[in-house]
């Protein structure tokens, strides 16, 4: 296979839309600034799972390193009004303490071949990586290998179990619950890879990745 980094995503506040990178630094908390703000309520944590809606808004990173919401500082009034309309009126943003933003592994890795096979669109797999050249569903293989680029090198650790964010569409911010069954029967509702940073580096898109399989 002849693989390349095809897309590198960031998603700045924990549930929401994130932002396409051209280029990053990979570290063993995955990329700077993902999922550095989270959405709270009295109960704890909410994510998108339940309150779909916060799919419909967008985190960024300014070049200063701000997160924004919609464009909005994340602490800022217009922030946490979006924020009540799309979780509830007792939500709230909060940043997330270190080494906890994460439901599983820092990174998420997914495979063009597997994201044609899904045939819908990426962001609803919400990856951080995506890797091309990969044919068909050879990513089942891949649980234990480790990716290199360059001198980074990223550990695949285990297929994802898919979640009920993969039903809404990223632009209508509607739900299909047909989506989640279909994951279940085509793929054993798994698809992309769990995947943590052995070794920190640049990375960029376009760039030459070696699969070393375990």
């Amino acid at each position: 296979m002849s693989l390349v980094l095809g897309g590198i995503w960031r998603y700045p506040v924990k549930s929401m839309a994130g932002e396409s990178l051209t280029t990053t630094t990979l570290t063993s908390d995955g990329i700077p600034g993902d999922r550095a703000v989270w959405v709270r309520g009295p109960e704890g944590v909410r994510t998108a799972r339940r309150q779909y809606r916060l799919l419909g808004l967008r985190g960024t990173q300014s070049p200063e390193g701000e997160v924004r919401v919609n464009g909005h500082p994340w602490d800022s009034p217009a922030a946490a009004q979006l924020v009540r309309e799309a979780a509830g009126d007792d939500a709230w943003l909060e940043q997330a303490p270190s080494g906890y933003q994460f439901d599983i592994l820092p990174l998420l890795v997914a495979t063009d071949g597997a994201v044609a096979a899904f045939g819908r669109d990426i962001r609803r797999l919400r990856p951080n990586l995506l890797i091309a050249g990969v044919p068909g569903m050879d990513e089942t293989t891949w649980e234990g290998a480790t990716l290199r680029l360059g001198t980074t090198k990223v550990h695949l650790d285990s297929l994802r179990a898919r979640c009920p964010m993969t039903t809404v569409d990223p632009d209508a911010i509607t739900r299909d619950p047909e989506v989640l069954r279909d994951i279940g029967r085509r793929f054993g509702g798994r698809l992309a890879l769990n995947a943590a940073v052995t070794h920190g580096g640049a990375v960029t898109v376009g760039q030459s990745v070696v699969l070393v399989r375990a």
